[in-house]
C-alpha cells in the first residue's frame, strides 16, 4: 500500500477543518466582546496557514439600489471598527460615501468558518491614512498615484505610461499621500459567526449591536 504523507500544513489543515467542525459554536460560551471573538478566529486562521486571511469581500449599494462586491484586505482592527483602504474616486468609495453602510464577509474553508459583519462607515482620520500609506512599499505608493480606479481607462499602455511618469516626479523622494486615497472604517452593528456543522446543521451566532450600549447574542438557524 502507498504511503500517504501529509506535510505539516496539511496536517493542521486536517486537525482544524474536522475539530473546530466537531466542537461547534455556542451562544453560550462565546466571547460576548464581538471584537475579542473576531480576534480568536483572525488568529485562528493565521497559525492555520490560510493565504490571504485577510481577504474579505466589501459589499456596497448603489443609489439605484444595484449591489456590487469585490475583494479588499482588512488592515486594521480593534474596538472601533475594521479597517480597508482604497482610492476615494472608485466606484466602492461613491457608493458607501452616499449610503454610509457597507458589509464584509470573511470565508475560511480551510476551518469551515464564514463571518458576516453590517454596519456604518467612516473615513480614517488624514494622520493614519498617512501612516499606512508611509508602511506600504514604494511600487504600492506610486501606483495609488498612477491609478484612476474604476475609470475607463484606453489601454495597459496609458496605465504604464502614466506609472513611470509618477516614477519620474518622484524620483528618489518621499512619495506623499494622495489626497484622493485613505481609509475606511467599518463601525459594525451586527456581526455573524458561522461554523459548519455535520448535516448542514450549522452553527449560527449573532452579535446585534444594542442602543443603551452593548451586544445581544443570539442563534439563528443555518
Amino acid at each position: 500500500m502507498e504511503e500517504i504523507k501529509v506535510n505539516k500544513r496539511g496536517f493542521f489543515w486536517l486537525f482544524n477543518k474536522y475539530w473546530f467542525t466537531i466542537k461547534g459554536l455556542n451562544e453560550k460560551t462565546v466571547n460576548p466582546d464581538p471584537f475579542l471573538q473576531f480576534d480568536q478566529w483572525f488568529k485562528d486562521a493565521i497559525k492555520t496557514g490560510i493565504p490571504f486571511h485577510e481577504a474579505m469581500t466589501l459589499s456596497t449599494i448603489s443609489p439605484e439600489g444595484r449591489p456590487s462586491s469585490r475583494v479588499v484586505l482588512l488592515k486594521e482592527f480593534d474596538g472601533n471598527g475594521f479597517v480597508f483602504y482604497t482610492n476615494y474616486d472608485s466606484r466602492k468609495s461613491k457608493e458607501i460615501d452616499q449610503s454610509g453602510f457597507a458589509a464584509l464577509s470573511f470565508f475560511w474553508a480551510d476551518l469551515n468558518r464564514q463571518l458576516r459583519i453590517e454596519g456604518m462607515v467612516e473615513r480614517v482620520l488624514e494622520d493614519q491614512a498617512d501612516r499606512y500609506h508611509q508602511s506600504r512599499p514604494r511600487g504600492s505608493q506610486l501606483g495609488a498615484w498612477a491609478s484612476p480606479q474604476s475609470q475607463e481607462i484606453p489601454d495597459r499602455e496609458y496605465l504604464e505610461k502614466k506609472a513611470n511618469e509618477i516614477k519620474l516626479k518622484f524620483n528618489n523622494n518621499k512619495v506623499p499621500r494622495p489626497p484622493n486615497w485613505g481609509g475606511y472604517r467599518v463601525i459594525p452593528d451586527r456581526i455573524e459567526f458561522w461554523q459548519a456543522r455535520a448535516d448542514r446543521l450549522h452553527d449560527r451566532i449573532v452579535y446585534s449591536k444594542i442602543k443603551e450600549g452593548g451586544w445581544k447574542i443570539f442563534r439563528i438557524a443555518p
